[in-house]
């Protein structure tokens, strides 16, 4: 609000320069009314109603700037509300005048009448303002003010419907949306929002969300329900404002309800169990064929069709376990060990037999029952020592016992010597009683010479129903030792005796396999010194030089697909000898291998070939090399068909000879045949 001019306060002493100031304290000082401090202009800076207040009292002085002292007393003075004509009637249907009271610049507009929102939300005013009121001469002026109503929580919300029907199948799972209801608020915004309730017992089966969206409450399923159980469900819900004006709580509760009927849908269900899971017992080592426990499933449906039950999951369970289709019964098909394996976890299934795509399963825990079929026992090899000077009641081992048995009340083992140590034995046997037991010597003194090892059989009884019994043997072995068993000393011992030597032979022996490992070490250090070549350096880089070609060659083809000349070095080069005439010479041959064998003397002469041929090649390594020669000799039929050492090609050769030599080389001179046609 623009501050308003009401009144002003003037000092006698005030000389117009600026050295007086003027205060202002009383009701409304500061907030209401507020003073000029320099010309004393008292402005109202709020709206007064004089309904609620008339007048009001306040006090001016003037103080001087620079001494701060009062130059005139305090003065009070009362301003007074002046009454304006403020409850002129209110035209519904036509526009609003406002009065103003004179001498104001603003003017107030009121309510005439109680207002509504949800008929009419939006008035538009026209004021007019006026002045010199009843003079000639008067100016006045028009405005259009639009009033918007706001809204208030004075509605509260109505369902749509006093009854409605709805449906859900027996198959829905938990979650299912069965319907909507919906409630209507004429309030808008926060005011129109609400929340949604069911009473009754049927909270239990039924719930209702709300979606503050759209404002409706959405009715789901809370419990599977059961066609053949209740097929028919009524509730009541219930509507209430999020928000309520306690002002209109005196008129109408801010709430609503309605009745919702549901019927249940009936459905092909497949089988139901009378458990969800079955826990049986059978004793271990059961013959096959034992009975192991039932299981009972039935259609729910009205026609009760019969059910057919099988074993799944899993193919080795099939082999332990049957179940009869017919009736449930689960059977062992062989013996069962509990040790083996304790529980047994199968799953069961029930089948409709008039509709297979309805099955449930079960599971079926299968506990194996503990029989005492198995002997306490040693739990390790005791290695057990006792020594030559040893004496009467001296402890030399402690041993203790397992079962692979289960006890309900615990393991209890009671350890003896068995029957056959009990009158001559050179050892006792103490019960602690804690499922331990000590080995005592019976008698001082002991002589390896005379008995190296001692075999203690000990009796061990469980407390199983029946109890159980097992002899276990402990070995005693005689030491060279005072009172006092070293083990690493004993053992030694116990293995010099085991391969029948003394300390001195074994000594010995070993003194003859160190003597004999020098001397070997010492000749293979001769020979490799000997070995060494001083072309150690030369020999390397032959070595690194070597290339190695895995092409194979493809006979006499090859030469034209591959020049082996490449290979060779042009600074040496071996002398060529050009190839014999095989069509001159062959038949001479033959002849000779018909007669004789090959001749020791061509073999000489081809290896004195390539004896020189070596030694007069520089390129040859400087080392011994093993060579080997594919040479035919005399004895041949065929000779030498490689093309490698020869330069001349065999394009124009006549190979039709070899069609004369008989059957056996029938194949072979089709073969060159066909390659002469092929190259004709």
């Amino acid at each position: 609000m623009v501050p308003v001019y009401v009144g002003q306060l003037k000092s006698d002493l005030d000389k117009q320069d600026g050295n007086l100031k003027y205060i202002l304290t009383g009701e409304g000082a500061g907030s209401i009314f507020i003073i000029d401090e320099n010309n004393g202009k008292i402005y109202v800076t709020q709206k007064l109603d004089r309904e609620k207040k008339p007048f009001y009292t306040l006090r001016a002085q003037a103080i001087n700037r620079s001494t701060q002292l009062p130059v005139e007393p305090e003065s009070e003075f009362i301003i007074k509300v002046r009454d304006v004509n403020d409850h002129e009637p209110q035209f519904l249907d036509g526009p609003y005048v406002a009065t103003v009271p004179e001498m104001s610049p603003e003017g107030v507009i009121r309510m005439a009448a109680q207002m509504d929102r949800e008929t009419k939300d939006q008035y538009l005013v026209i004021i007019q303002a006026k002045d010199m009121v009843g003079q000639p001469g008067a100016f006045s002026a028009t405005a259009t003010v639009t009033i918007n109503l706001s809204d208030i929580n004075d509605n509260p919300p109505k369902f749509q419907q006093r009854l409605y029907y709805m449906s859900v199948s027996e198959e829905a799972p938990v979650g299912t949306t069965v319907g909507k209801v919906l409630a209507e608020d004429n309030d808008i915004g926060e005011n129109a929002a609400m929340n949604y309730f069911i009473e009754g017992d049927s909270s239990d089966v039924f719930d209702i969300i709300t979606n503050n969206e759209t404002q409706e409450g959405i009715i789901i399923l809370k419990k599977r329900v059961d066609y053949e159980s209740k097929r028919r469900y009524s509730i009541r819900a219930k509507v209430v404002n999020r928000y309520i004006d306690d002002r209109f709580l005196k008129e109408e509760p801010f709430e609503d309800k309605t009745v919702v009927k549901i019927n249940v849908e009936d459905a092909d269900e497949p089988p139901v169990f009378t458990l969800e899971n079955y826990v049986m017992e059978i004793p271990e080592g059961a013959e096959s064929g034992s009975l192991v426990g039932v299981v009972t499933a039935r259609d729910p449906d009205n026609d009760d069709c019969p059910v057919r039950y099988s074993i799944v999951h899993g193919m080795h369970l099939k082999r332990l376990f049957s179940i009869n289709e017919h009736n449930g019964t689960i059977i062992t098909t062989k013996p069962l060990d509990r040790e083996i394996a304790s529980w047994h976890n199968i799953t069961v299934t029930a089948t409709e037999t008039r509709n297979p795509e309805k099955i449930t399963e079960a599971n079926v825990y299968i506990q194996v029952l503990d029989v005492n079929d198995h002997a306490p026992e040693f739990p390790k090899y005791y290695e057990t020592f006792v020594c030559e000077n040893a004496v009467s009641g001296q402890l030399i081992q402690s041993i203790s016992a397992v079962d692979q048995d289960d006890s309900a009340e615990g393991h209890h083992f009671y350890f003896s010597l068995a029957q056959e140590a009990t009158n001559d034995s050179s050892f006792t046997v103490k019960d602690n009683q804690d499922n331990t037991a000590g080995i005592f010597t019976a008698k001082s003194g002991f002589r390896r010479q005379e008995q190296f090892y001692y075999y203690l059989p000990i009796l061990i009884l469980d407390n199983g129903t029946p109890p159980l019994t097992s002899t276990n043997t402990l070995t005693i072995t005689v030491c060279d030792c005072d009172t006092e068993v070293n083990i690493l000393y004993c053992r030694y011992g116990a293995f010099m005796y085991a391969m029948g030597l003394s300390t001195e032979a074994l000594i010995a022996v070993l003194a003859c396999i160190l003597i004999l490992l020098v001397f070997f070490l010492a000749i293979v250090a001769i020979r490799q010194q000997r070995k060494k070549s001083p072309f150690s350096e030369k020999m390397e880089e032959f070595r690194e030089n070597i290339v190695r070609y895995d092409d194979e060659g493809g006979g006499e083809e090859d030469t034209e697909a591959f020049d082996i000349s490449a290979l060779r070095t042009r600074t040496v080069m071996r002398t060529q000898k050009p190839r014999k005439k095989v069509t001159t010479e062959i038949h001479s041959l033959y002849r000779q291998s018909l007669q004789v064998g090959p001749d020791s003397a061509i073999f000489r002469q081809f290896i004195s070939e390539k004896l020189e041929e070596a030694n007069t090649d520089p390129s040859a390594p400087p080392y011994d090399s093993l060579q080997t020669y594919a040479f035919e000799g005399t004895g041949s039929l065929a000779g030498s068909l490689s093309s490698l050492g020869s330069n001349v090609s065999d394009v124009d050769q006549s190979y039709d000879y070899l069609a004369d030599w008989g059957p056996h080389f029938k194949q072979l001179a089709g073969m060159y045949a066909s390659h002469r046609s092929v190259r004709d």
